[in-house]
């Protein structure tokens, strides 16, 4: 056992419970009766219940009168004193404000057994006792006894975890709220609210849709439409050359392609420039009236800010983007790990950083490739155009007699209109400034149709064909002389539009104008809002951070010495001391127990029991802070002496009444936790948006992660009491009650999972003890046998109190094993102890009530 002594007193009682505090003798320099109750009246309790546990010294119950009257002076007030009296004392004298109904006295004596001090017996009976449901229902059992003073005989059956399970438990509710680091994802458009999915996806609100954004009167607007211009004229004047007139007639002989291709790649150039000028001209994180003014000038229109978006409403889509990565089962760490990646992309850039998308849509190499010189081919290849042409001049050569004119007058008309495809090929200007050079094959046309129409006229000769026949042949050859020749001029001619392809201008205009359009609205527009979103987000991923940082710093569970663990085995055999008793150990003399006064020691040996001579520290005292009641609000890191457990399983062993049952914690425990925290952790947020709207560097974590250690500790506390078998307690204020509707299931705590599920103990004992006959024999009265004679003798003057925490009778399992139980069961909302606590009453002139003037006289 640990060298520092077991304190009485709940370190940090849960809300709504009973104020406990000490009264009995303590030390020198530690705090006295006074501080206690000034300290007792500081602790806020809900409801306007005002209840007070106290442990006082039964000889001092007189002496300590202001004291209790003290406690009802904030308002009425309901005390149940938990008095321990020594073993030579035989009466008990209380005041008046002690009574019923507003109070009562439990009169406990020394029963202190072998290897069971006196504080392992009223440190459970305190947290017994200090049940909002138990107290009330000990009250109102006191108030049908006589003088409402009763000593109390227990039987307690306490379901736990063991400190292995409890820290596991915790460590792995924690990991779950925190999560492990994660690196920074991807967040699309379709993963976030509406309000933020138009910062993602770089789109155009629609009521932006007709919006002019280079008007005409403006420097890029006279630019894009003398560009626009150029290239239509371009593309009009090629589909005047490409057809037959543009070879046969004059139709294309004032046009100058070229230039107008030119001309494109020159007006394309000042385009891009006044382009990148109001690109690198605005910029910044918010649009003001100058850079309205700067973009105007350069030929830019700016609307006012659409309605689909607004700064008001980012920090709402924030908040609901955060609530339903929660709401989908993510840790803290993995929820700032996706506000972070959009926090960094919805940070504003600038417009500048849009200019090397400008160079790659229309940088000095595709320029430089749009105003290129390329050349005008026709006519295929040189052996085919050989070949074809020799073929048509053969064919002209057959008229007999003529055929020796006709024959070469084809090969001539064929390299004719090939010389005349090279004269008026599109890619050279009328005076020759611009050429692009050329060839049409005209020397092999030649050539062919001599050597051919030679041949033909000596076949046509030798077959001696008819004229019409001849007439015939030659028709058919110059009409495949010309048709070829305009299907090579049109061939050409695209082939050459294609290479050059001024056309590629217009979608270089598209693409610069939807840059244009994006550049305005999500960088000059959005500007503002992206940097609140930005801004915003990356306050909440830090945030979320910061706390998880601190759950992992203040999570941890106390060390526990070796040799302290609990023992999950049958508690020792009761002594002399803690007896089972029952109605009929009594004699019926009534009288004589005043004769065996000496037979009972004069009080001054009870061991761990205070007397008027006790050792430095007084048994309630003993092991405690110089703080007699730590208020709620004050709670901080866990026990400071690591080495020690102050709560859940005590590392004594158990008095006689008491019989504890340990588990390795059941399948609903560690989900149970992890819900609570992420509840918590809601509930702490809801805080901070406010903060967030406003000024999102001026984010206060410190408060924040204060109020994570706050609910760290009351729900390690709660884990410690009961489990977690008890709802987390109320909140009150939020701050936006419809933003956090959707996430009821996460926010709503007060549906817990029955003990079983939560220990891993079964509820089958407890059910047996309250299902069993109404034996007095079971329960252990906190007495020793000399004291017997004190009580009364009528067996129908007790009462009971049997009471057992709720939790152990929800589930399915629950319904069955606690159909029978008895109408006068008290379910306590909190604790794991379960039982029967019976008060006996005491005789007529055992119990003494003092005025105040008598009082006084003493």
């Amino acid at each position: 056992m640990s060298p520092r002594a077991l304190p009485v007193l709940p370190e940090r009682p849960l809300p709504g419970h009973a104020v406990c505090l000490d009264l009995r003798t303590s030390a020198p320099g530690a705090y006295d009766s006074e501080t206690a109750v000034r300290a007792a009246l500081d602790v806020p309790q809900p409801g306007g219940e005002r209840r007070f546990l106290v442990v006082d010294e039964a000889d001092r119950l007189v002496a300590h009168q202001l004291l209790y009257e003290r406690l009802s002076s904030y308002g009425p007030a309901h005390v149940v004193c938990l008095a321990v009296g020594a073993r030579g004392e035989r009466t008990l004298s209380r005041s008046l404000t002690l009574r019923p109904p507003a109070a009562g006295v439990l009169w406990v004596f020394d029963s202190t057994e072998d290897g069971v001090p006196g504080e392992a017996v009223l440190r459970p009976l305190v947290d017994v006792l200090s049940t909002p449901e138990v107290f009330d229902a000990v009250l109102r059992a006191l108030g049908e006894v006589v003088h409402g003073v009763a000593v109390p005989a227990v039987r307690v059956l306490e379901h736990d975890l063991t400190d292995e399970a409890r820290a596991r438990a915790w460590r792995q509710a924690v990991e779950g709220l925190t999560g492990p680091d994660v690196p920074a994802v991807n967040v699309s458009a379709e993963q976030v609210p509406a309000a933020l999915a138009l910062l993602l996806d770089e789109g155009v609100p629609r009521s932006l849709s007709g919006h002019g954004w280079l008007p005409l009167q403006g420097r890029a607007g006279a630019r894009l439409a003398a560009c626009e211009e150029a290239v239509g004229e371009a593309v009009e004047g090629y589909h005047r050359v490409r057809g037959p007139a543009g070879l046969l007639t004059s139709a294309g002989r004032g046009l100058d392609l070229p230039a107008d291709v030119e001309r494109v790649t020159e007006e394309l150039d000042r385009f891009r420039t006044a382009v990148a000028d109001a690109f690198g001209a605005a910029g910044g994180t918010r649009l003001t009236a100058e850079h309205r003014g700067v973009l105007r000038d350069r030929g830019v229109e700016l609307p006012e800010l659409p309605r689909e978006i607004s700064r008001a409403g980012i920090v709402p889509a924030l908040r609901d983007l955060t609530h339903d990565l929660i709401g989908k089962g993510l840790p803290l760490r993995s929820v700032a790990a996706r506000l972070s990646a959009l926090s960094a992309r919805t940070a504003p850039v600038g417009s500048a950083a849009r200019l090397a998308r400008l160079d790659a849509i229309c940088g000095p190499e595709r320029l430089r490739r749009l105003g290129a010189r390329y050349p005008f081919t026709a006519g295929g290849s040189r052996p085919a155009a050989f070949a074809v042409t020799g073929l048509l001049a053969l064919l002209a050569g057959v008229w007999p007699l003529l055929g020796w004119v006709l024959g070469p007058a084809v090969g001539v008309l064929a390299a004719g209109l090939a010389h005349l495809m090279l004269r008026r090929r599109p890619n050279r200007s009328p005076d020759g400034r611009i050429d692009g050079g050329g060839a049409t094959g005209a020397a092999p046309r030649l050539f062919g149709g001599l050597l051919g129409g030679l041949v033909g006229a000596g076949l046509g000769l030798f077959l001696g064909l008819p004229v019409w026949a001849g007439a015939v042949a030659a028709t058919v050859s110059v009409a495949g002389v010309l048709l070829l020749a305009l299907r090579d001029w049109t061939r050409a001619v695209d082939d050459w539009w294609a290479r050059a392809d001024p056309e590629e201008a217009w979608r270089i205009l598209r693409e610069i104008q939807t840059l244009v359009v994006t550049t305005a609205v999500h960088d000059w527009l959005f500007a503002e809002v992206r940097h609140h979103c930005s801004a915003g987000a990356g306050a909440v991923a830090a945030l979320l951070r910061g706390l998880a940082e601190t759950a992992d710093a203040h999570g941890q569970p106390p060390a526990v010495r070796k040799g302290e663990h609990p023992v999950a085995e049958p508690p020792p055999a009761r002594e002399a001391g803690a007896v089972s008793w029952s109605w009929e150990d009594w004699s019926d003399d009534a009288d004589d127990w005043r004769d065996e006064a000496d037979d009972w020691g004069d009080g001054a040996d009870g061991g761990l029991w205070p007397g008027a001579d006790a050792e430095p520290a007084a048994a309630g005292h003993a092991g405690q802070e110089p703080d007699p009641f730590p208020a709620p609000a004050a709670h901080g890191p866990f026990d400071p002496d690591p080495g020690v457990r102050v709560d859940g399983p005590l590392p004594v062993p158990a008095p006689g009444w008491l019989e504890r049952r340990y588990g390795d914690g059941g399948p609903a425990l560690v989900d149970t936790l992890v819900g609570d925290l992420v509840a918590g952790t809601v509930l702490i947020l809801d805080r901070c948006w406010a903060g967030i709207e406003r000024d999102p560097g001026a984010l206060a974590r410190a408060g924040h992660e204060q109020r994570l250690t706050e609910l760290l500790d009351e729900t390690r506390l709660r884990l410690e009491r009961d489990v977690a078998a008890s709802p987390p307690p109320r909140y009150e204020g939020l701050r936006d009650p419809e933003a956090l509707a959707s996430l009821a299931a996460f926010t709503d705590r007060s549906e817990r999972p029955d003990a079983a599920r939560l220990t891993g103990v079964a509820a089958d004992a407890v059910a047996r003890l309250l299902l069993a006959e109404d034996d007095p024999g079971r329960a252990v009265a906190l007495c020793g046998p000399e004291h017997l004679r004190l009580l009364s003798h009528d067996p129908l003057a007790a009462r009971q109190v049997r009471f057992v925490p709720e939790a152990m009778r929800r589930g399915a399992a629950g319904d069955d094993i606690w159909r029978g139980t008895a109408e006068d069961v008290v379910w306590t909302g909190a604790g794991r102890h379960a039982g029967i606590l019976r008060l006996v009453p005491l005789r007529a002139d055992v119990v003494h009530t003092v005025r105040a003037e008598e009082a006084e006289e003493t």
